[in-house]
């Protein structure tokens, strides 16, 4: 078994490798495991290097085509694609996401087809494909209405998964994300990055500014929730998806002003404190646009893991990532 991993250096596209190599096996394209033989990290950033022989990492453009024929051949049974310019920055720069978020994915696609293999394709999407006046809560059928260049890129993107896998090019399958939460690390350039910063921060000394009214909702999921979503994706079989080869991931839907609560039950009042409260309109318009909760009861019958409550999800980040 060979796999692609798009976006293989980014924080989730590093951890989805770990998990993979950990594992061994991932269902091929015949419905049996098979051994992993390699996973190939294409990122427009070198990784950090593994000692494990089976990583192969690749720099270059996602949006270059000739790059994507050369890590794509054949004998590639599998492709999770998590490459992707973030919503702040999609929506700062337009040019950039759509060539990222769009073009280069239907390059993907497209190098997918042509191998003529019909490989599992695995896209990472988002709820903010979701928008405007949404009923509470959020269902899988929901109609997509995205107020954001990133979600609008995320819906053509999805649809596009959906039109080669109908037309048998590719078995792909579509999770939208909730927001994943706690990333360690440095903030980014997503709308949602105070999602992060609001824990990690005063778990680390530092203070926190959260860009949002405490009563604004989010659904959310944890980083080791989310990979194990994207490996029973891809482990599924094609029939359990029926009509629609994109789902809703069970998520929680919690106020910001519950998650501060939480890291106040979880670490004391002294750590909760150092959370600030400044409103960016810009922000606060974005997230505004965002389901706080949805129906994720599609994907759990689909055996589709989920979260027990934001507490634990502190907890974990904690015993991973604190000192």
């Amino acid at each position: 078994m060979r796999i692609v991993i798009t976006g293989g250096a980014g924080f989730l596209g590093r951890r989805l490798a770990d998990r993979l190599l950990a594992r061994g096996v991932l269902r091929g394209v015949d419905g049996v495991d098979a051994a992993i033989e390699q996973i190939t990290l294409v990122d427009v950033v070198a990784p950090a290097p593994s000692p494990d022989s089976r990583i192969v990492p690749v720099v270059g453009d996602i949006a270059d085509a000739s790059l994507l024929a050369r890590v794509v051949g054949p004998g590639t049974g599998s492709v999770f694609h998590l490459a992707a310019i973030v919503s702040g920055m999609a929506e700062a720069d337009f040019e950039l996401g759509m060539r990222i978020n769009l073009d280069a994915t239907r390059l993907l696609l497209d190098v997918c087809r042509q191998t003529g293999a019909r490989p599992r394709v695995v896209f990472a999407s988002s709820v903010a494909v979701y928008g405007g006046d949404l009923p509470e809560p959020v269902l899988d059928g929901t109609a997509l209405n995205p107020q954001t260049s990133y979600g609008a890129q995320k819906a053509m993107a999805e649809l596009l998964v959906a039109d080669y896998t109908r037309k048998g090019f590719i078995d792909g399958r579509a999770v939208r994300l909730p927001t994943i939460t706690v990333r360690p690390g440095k903030p980014n350039a997503a709308a949602s990055s105070f999602a992060s910063g609001i824990i990690r921060e005063p778990l680390n000394g530092l203070d926190a500014i959260c860009p949002v009214e405490p009563d604004a909702r989010l659904w959310v999921l944890s980083p080791s929730t989310a990979i194990e979503g994207l490996i029973t994706a891809h482990d599924m079989a094609a029939d359990a998806f029926g009509f629609s080869r994109s789902v809703n991931l069970p998520g929680l839907s919690v106020s910001v002003g519950e998650m501060v609560a939480a890291l106040e039950r979880v670490a004391g009042p002294t750590v909760a404190s150092r959370v600030r409260w400044e409103r960016d309109p810009r922000i606060a318009r974005m997230v505004a646009g965002w389901p706080g909760a949805c129906d994720a009861s599609r994907a759990r019958a689909m055996g589709f893991p989920g979260d027990d409550t934001f507490d634990q999800i502190i907890r974990d980040y904690i015993a991973e990532h604190v000192p």
